[in-house]
């Protein structure tokens, strides 16, 4: 049975989204990452799959022939924590990471309690570099 992909960019409502976010808290920051996230990017916000946020988007093909879409870079005002998906990485995400505030990292994301905790400006870098990376792999990958 071939794998379906679930997280696809899809026409839902990103501000529909948003207000259906229980926390006040968590759908202020969401709003406020909508506003970095976009400047940022300078691409407009879409909704992947049921929960993510995405801002452009990028090819992506394993040698297993697996392939597929993904948001350049995106986030997720989830119940735990807000997930921010990042470029993994190098050591410059690393040293940008050390600047950034309170968080934790998984294997692909960036999670916060809260935008209070860490450096907007430090965010604002990593999305830089996330959208460059996966923008400078996307067209690797064409040739």
């Amino acid at each position: 049975m071939a794998y379906k992909i679930k997280t696809t960019e899809n026409d839902r409502s990103v501000i529909e989204f948003i207000e259906s976010v229980e926390s006040l808290k968590k759908k202020e920051d969401a709003y406020r990452l909508l506003d970095i996230f976009s400047e940022t990017t300078g691409y407009p916000a879409k909704m992947w799959g049921a929960s993510i946020i995405g801002f452009g988007s990028y090819h992506y093909k394993y040698a297993t022939g697996h392939e597929g879409d993904a948001p350049l870079a995106g986030f997720s005002p989830r119940k735990a924590k807000i997930s921010l998906y990042l470029a993994t990485g190098d050591e410059e995400r690393e040293q940008l990471l050390a600047k950034f505030g309170k968080h934790t990292t998984g294997k692909a994301c960036v999670y916060i309690n809260k935008l209070a905790d860490v450096d907007e400006e430090v965010l604002k870098e990593l999305i830089e570099y996330t959208v460059n990376v996966q923008e400078k792999q996307n067209k690797n990958q064409e040739l």
